[in-house]
C-alpha cells in the first residue's frame, strides 16, 4: 500500500477541510538510550492542548489557521524526564526523550512520611471527593482493534445422505475459513454522560477488515447455514440441531450450572452481538470498558474492594502533569489475579495512574460441549483534574483476551413440504469442533473534558444516521483535518484483497 511519504516528519500542508486551512506537525520519540517508541506519552502544545503518542510513539497534531505554536512543546511520560522541543525540533524524524529513574525517599519533602498502607488507606478514602460526578462532556478518539485466530476447525463429518452436504462440501468450508482476522475501528466524536446515562455524538467514523473474515462462532454458524440452505432441494427445508446455527438450544437450560456473570459473557459469544448502529456501538463500547475503571463495582480489578488480598510497595516518587506523586506497587496475595503500579497523588491522594495486568485466566470453565477462558486483562488508565478539582479519565489503553472452543454434534434434516407425515428425507451429521482464540484492544484518548449542566446533557439529541466508512485499506487522508491517535505500523500497512472488497 501506498503510505505517506512525509509521515514520519514534520509537514506543513494545506489540509482539505471545508473553509479551514491546517497545519499538521508529526514525528516520533523514542528513548534517548534505547532507540526504541514511548508509547502513551502526552505531547502538550499549549494550555489545554494536547496529544497523546501511539504504542510505537508516533504522534501528530494540527493547528487551524489562525493558531500559533508556543516557544516549547512539552513531553512526559513515566519513567522520562518532562522535556521542552521546540518547534525546531520537530522537523527530526524523530525526537530522543531521557529516561529518568524514580525518584527514591528523601527527594521530597512531607509533614509526616506516610507507611504505603496509609497511603492506600487515604487513597480509597478519599475516593468520593476525587472521582466527578458532574456532568462532562468529552472530545475523544477511540480506537478499537479485534484480533482474531482460528486454532482449529475439524467439520467431523460422520454421514450424509443429502447429495449435495457431501464430505468434500463439508471440508471446502473448512478449507476457506481464514484463520487470522483483524478488524479495526476508529471514532472521533463527544461523548457526554452522568451519573446514570451515556450520549454520543460521532463525528468522523471508519471502519477496516476484511469482510470474509470470521470473528465469532456466530459467524461461523451464518456462514454454513447460508451454503447448508443453498445446496437443497427447493422444496425442500433444513432443520437445524446444534448450539451454533441460529435454532439454538436454550442457554438457560445449557447454562444452567454456570453463574451469571460466565452465562451472560457465553450468550454473548455463542449469540452474537445484536446491538446495530454506529452510535449504538459507541455507547456499548464505553459501557464495557467505563466498568472496568478500578474504582468500579463491576471491574474484575478487584483492586479497591479486596485490598487485603494485595500486597503493596512503595517503589518511590515522581511527577505528573507538574505535581508529586506516590508510586507504588501491588502484587497478589490470597489467590488475587493482579499485578501493577498506582501513581498517586501526593497531596489529595487521588490516582492519576494506574497499569494492571493479570498472572492468570480470570474464568475457566467447560460445560457440555463448551469451554471458554479469559486469558488477558491488562492495561493503562490515566487520570487529569477537571475544574471542580475532581478527577476524569484522560486516556485509556485496555486488552482483552479470551479462548472459546464449542466440540458439539451438528445434525442437519432435510424436510420436503410435499411429503406428509415427519417429512424427514435426509440428514447430515457432524461433530463439530471449533476453537477460537480473540483480543480485543481499545485506545481512548480524550482531548477536553468540559463540565456542562444537567439540562444540556438532557437538551442534546443525538443523530443515529450517521455509519462508519468502511475502508478495505488505510488511507492516511481519512483523517485530515482532525486530531487523532497515530496509527501503529499494522493498521498503516492494513489492506484487503481485490475479491473481497
Amino acid at each position: 500500500m501506498i503510505l505517506h511519504r512525509n509521515l514520519f516528519l514534520i509537514m506543513f500542508l494545506a489540509v482539505l477541510h471545508p473553509g479551514i486551512k491546517a497545519q499538521v506537525y508529526s514525528s516520533k520519540l523514542v528513548d534517548a538510550k534505547s532507540g526504541k517508541g514511548i508509547p502513551y506519552a502526552t505531547v502538550e502544545y499549549g494550555e489545554n492542548r494536547g496529544v497523546i503518542s501511539n504504542e510505537e510513539g508516533r504522534f501528530s497534531f494540527l493547528l487551524k489557521e489562525g493558531e500559533q505554536l508556543p516557544d516549547s512543546i512539552y513531553v512526559s511520560s513515566m519513567g522520562y524526564a518532562k522535556t521542552g522541543i521546540s518547534p525546531e525540533q520537530l522537523q527530526d524524524s524523530v525526537v530522543r526523550i531521557t529516561p529518568k529513574a524514580i525518584a527514591l525517599s528523601g527527594v521530597y519533602l512531607f509533614d509526616k512520611e506516610l507507611s504505603v498502607e496509609e497511603i492506600i488507606a487515604k487513597m480509597k478514602e478519599r475516593l468520593p471527593q476525587n472521582i466527578n460526578n458532574q456532568p462532562v462532556k468529552q472530545r475523544y478518539f477511540l480506537r478499537q482493534s479485534v484480533f482474531g485466530n482460528v486454532q482449529k476447525i475439524d467439520m467431523g463429518f460422520e454421514k450424509s445422505s443429502i447429495e449435495e452436504l457431501d464430505k468434500a462440501l463439508v471440508d471446502s468450508i473448512a478449507d476457506a475459513i481464514p484463520k487470522n482476522s483483524y478488524h479495526y475501528t476508529e471514532t472521533l466524536g463527544d461523548f457526554l454522560k452522568t451519573n446514570k446515562e451515556y450520549k454520543v455524538n460521532v463525528l468522523k467514523a471508519a471502519e477496516l477488515y476484511d469482510k470474509s473474515d470470521v470473528n465469532s462462532i456466530e459467524d461461523l454458524g451464518q456462514r454454513m447455514e447460508a451454503i447448508f440452505r443453498a445446496n437443497v432441494k427447493p422444496d425442500s427445508y433444513l432443520k437445524i440441531k446444534s448450539g451454533l446455527f441460529s435454532q439454538k438450544v436454550q442457554l438457560d437450560s445449557l447454562l444452567q450450572e454456570v453463574d451469571d456473570e460466565a452465562a451472560e459473557t457465553l450468550e454473548k459469544e455463542i449469540q452474537g452481538d445484536t446491538i446495530t448502529g454506529l452510535v449504538d456501538g459507541q455507547k456499548s463500547i464505553f459501557d464495557e470498558i467505563l466498568s472496568e475503571i478500578y474504582y468500579q463495582e463491576d471491574s474484575k480489578l478487584d483492586l479497591i474492594p479486596k485490598t487485603r488480598k494485595y500486597e503493596f510497595q512503595l517503589a518511590g516518587y515522581t511527577d505528573i502533569d507538574s505535581v508529586g506523586v506516590y508510586v507504588v506497587d501491588f502484587l497478589p496475595k490470597r489467590g488475587a489475579d493482579f499485578k501493577g503500579r498506582l501513581y498517586i497523588n501526593i497531596e489529595d491522594f487521588a490516582v492519576m495512574r494506574i497499569d494492571f495486568e493479570n498472572l492468570k485466566n480470570l474464568r475457566n470453565f467447560r460445560l457440555l460441549g463448551i469451554y471458554y477462558r479469559e486469558t488477558l486483562y491488562k492495561g493503562t488508565m490515566q487520570f487529569t483534574k477537571l475544574q471542580n478539582d475532581r478527577y476524569e479519565l484522560k486516556f485509556m489503553e485496555f486488552n482483552f483476551g479470551r479462548w472459546f472452543r464449542m466440540d458439539r454434534p451438528l445434525d442437519v434434516i432435510e424436510k420436503n413440504k410435499n411429503v406428509k407425515g415427519r417429512r424427514k428425507q435426509n440428514e447430515l451429521r457432524l461433530n463439530i469442533d471449533f476453537q477460537l482464540a480473540n483480543r480485543n484492544k481499545w485506545e481512548l484518548v480524550v482531548f477536553d473534558n468540559e463540565l456542562i449542566t444537567t439540562s444540556q446533557f438532557d437538551d442534546f439529541t443525538e443523530d443515529k444516521s450517521l455509519d462508519a466508512t468502511y475502508l478495505p485499506k488505510y488511507d492516511p487522508e481519512f483523517w485530515n483535518g482532525y486530531n487523532i491517535m497515530e496509527p501503529n505500523q499494522a493498521i498503516r500497512e492494513f489492506s484487503v484483497g481485490e475479491e473481497t472488497k
